[in-house]
C-alpha cells in the first residue's frame, strides 16, 4: 500500500493518497494570490481536497490476491 500513484504505476499493488496534481493546481493558487499582494500569514492552510484510490491487478495477479469487485468499483483507476 502507497501514498501516491506513481508507485503502483511502477508495480505496486495499490494507493491511497492525496492528489498530487491537485495538490499543485492549489499551490498555485496561493502563488497566484501571493504574486498579487496577499501576506502569506494571511492565507488559510488548506488540507488536501481530492483523494485517489489506485488498484494495480497485473501485481494482484502476481502475489495471488484477489481483489472484489465492490473494492474495483470504488478505485479511481485500475491498471490491467
Amino acid at each position: 500500500m502507497f501514498e501516491e500513484r506513481e508507485f503502483v504505476e511502477a508495480g505496486g499493488l495499490m494507493s491511497y493518497g492525496p492528489s498530487i496534481l491537485d495538490n499543485y493546481r492549489r499551490a498555485a493558487i496561493y502563488v497566484d494570490k501571493i504574486l498579487k499582494g496577499a501576506k502569506p500569514a494571511e492565507l488559510p492552510v488548506e488540507q488536501p481536497m481530492k483523494f485517489e484510490f489506485i488498484i494495480n491487478l497485473k501485481t494482484a495477479k502476481q502475489i495471488g490476491v484477489t481483489i472484489p469487485p465492490n473494492v474495483l468499483a470504488r478505485a479511481d483507476k485500475v491498471i490491467r
